[in-house]
């Protein structure tokens, strides 16, 4: 069954997750892939979203995190204080899982600015959680499509860290999580290296090339020694995935 690399980008992220994981999800792409886990392979995965809503099973995916349906379908919702003082900060999500506008080679991202930041080019819409999530959830698995804009040599601001400047950063910043440790995108999974945390491209995604996705990435990019192929969407993921999205846009009034 055809796919799009948007799908595929999703697919691949949602792999990543299981029933045990407490999982702090963004707006947009990783929430499209964590609702599709639950909806499929991880159905106890626990689903928390920055507004405080706790093990919520949206049936849509949401606007934002303020979007009624998260609250109309938790568990429980808390205050945002206990959710980031208790939840987060008391080590209890285990993956956080952000998209940023642009990343670096280290996996830091930027949601700030593009540009000066006294003047900048364009002005994002800020960190909002995402530092304090990038700091204490377990693990970090980062969500974004290719493209030179957004992969890029030097970060103009950095919102959420990452590595840093490489490994031992996070150490010396006094983080005891680990970081990103999966960046996703919609021609290959990304993985910091064990030795210098830059990251590597670790699977291309069926019928991408190397060249493909060194065109999308504004530094040179480094591959593993063994490259493996990401395996191909099932049937049932594509149909779950589309059926989501299908129910989301008649639930905004958007024609499907």
């Amino acid at each position: 069954m055809s796919h799009t690399p948007t799908e595929m980008m999703s697919i691949a992220a949602a792999r990543l997750l299981t029933n045990d994981d407490v999982c702090f999800v963004g707006i947009g792409a990783p929430s499209a892939a964590c609702n599709l886990a639950r909806l499929t392979h991880a159905p106890k995965i626990t689903l928390i979203y920055e507004s405080g809503t706790l093990s919520t099973r949206p049936s849509v995916l949401p606007l934002s995190i303020g979007d009624g349906e998260l609250c109309d379908t938790a568990l429980t919702t808390v205050g945002v204080p206990e959710m980031f003082r208790y939840w987060l900060q008391g080590g209890r999500i285990t993956i956080g899982f952000l998209g940023g506008a642009q990343i670096d080679r280290y996996a830091n991202l930027n949601t700030t600015v593009v540009g000066d930041y006294a003047a900048p080019k364009v002005r994002l819409p800020g960190g909002g959680g995402a530092p304090e999530i990038a700091s204490n959830c377990g693990e970090i698995f980062i969500t974004m499509a290719m493209g030179s804009r957004a992969f890029v040599e030097t970060l103009p601001f950095i919102t959420s860290f990452g590595h840093g400047k490489g490994r031992g950063d996070r150490e010396r910043l006094g983080l005891k999580t680990k970081g990103p440790t999966k960046v996703i995108t919609d021609l290959c999974v990304m993985e910091p290296d064990a030795e210098t945390a830059e990251l590597t491209v670790t699977a291309l995604h069926p019928g991408v090339t190397r060249d493909q996705v060194q065109a999308g990435c504004g530094w040179t990019l480094r591959f593993a020694g063994e490259l493996v192929e990401t395996p191909a969407p099932t049937v049932q993921e594509i149909e779950i995935l589309r059926d989501l999205h299908a129910r989301t846009k008649r639930a905004h009034g958007v024609a499907a």
